[in-house]
């Protein structure tokens, strides 16, 4: 149940780069900064995710924390989130303070999309022996941060040029994409078999379909 729930986040999320992210990100930029964007979110993700890697290493004497694969990839899917959420709110702000609001279509789209990544890292940072406080205090906390990335996306969107929002848009797209090839896919294939490629298009669709609902 878990491989097919992030499956179908997988699809989601694929459709959120390309028509939440990087499209909107031409269109209110240009392709140069949506390709700046994609660089800079895609290296920084896996510089992030190789730094957490190296510090979840076995300790030479026994820990209560297990740093199976299960708590890596939980990990990868929390920090894949945080990477996207934070530019992600932050062009929402730019958006409400501008005028252009925000579409009941948009927001089902990244619900749909996000959640699958909290369950995928809550389960297998559970699986791998963390303490529920410890996974709510995670997701809280990326909850928070992003939250505030609304407010200050809102307090700068005076200040800030189509070519920003564009680079934005095409970091938190970039940070996803490393994220869906190196975790969520391989753990959704892993565990769900042969149905996850099924499942993915159907995230994609549902997710496509409700980003064009105004």
């Amino acid at each position: 149940m878990v491989g097919v729930v992030l499956a179908f986040g997988a699809g989601a999320l694929i459709s959120a780069v390309s028509f939440d992210l990087a499209q909107e990100g031409v269109r209110l930029g240009g392709a140069d900064s949506v390709a700046l964007g994609l660089a800079a979110g895609g290296v920084t993700y896996f510089l992030a995710d190789g730094l957490i890697d190296r510090l979840s290493q076995p300790r030479p004497r026994g820990s209560a924390v297990s740093t199976a694969p299960s708590a890596n990839n939980g990990t990868a899917l929390a920090l894949g989130a945080f990477l996207d959420g934070i530019p992600e709110q932050m062009v929402l702000g730019i958006g409400l303070a501008t005028g252009g609001g925000v579409s009941a279509g948009l927001l089902a789209a990244i619900f749909i999309s996000n959640l699958p990544e909290a369950v995928g890292s809550a389960t297998g940072m559970r699986a791998a022996g963390h303490a529920p406080r410890v996974v709510m205090r995670l997701w809280v906390s990326v909850a928070v941060i992003c939250t505030l990335a609304t407010v200050a996306g809102y307090g700068i969107a005076d200040n800030v040029s189509g070519d920003f929002q564009a680079a934005v848009d095409g970091f938190a797209a970039g940070a996803l994409l490393v994220m869906l090839i190196d975790s969520m896919i391989p753990q959704a294939s892993q565990q769900a078999g042969k149905v996850a490629g099924l499942v993915t298009v159907l995230g994609f669709s549902v997710a496509a379909a409700l980003s064009s609902i105004g």
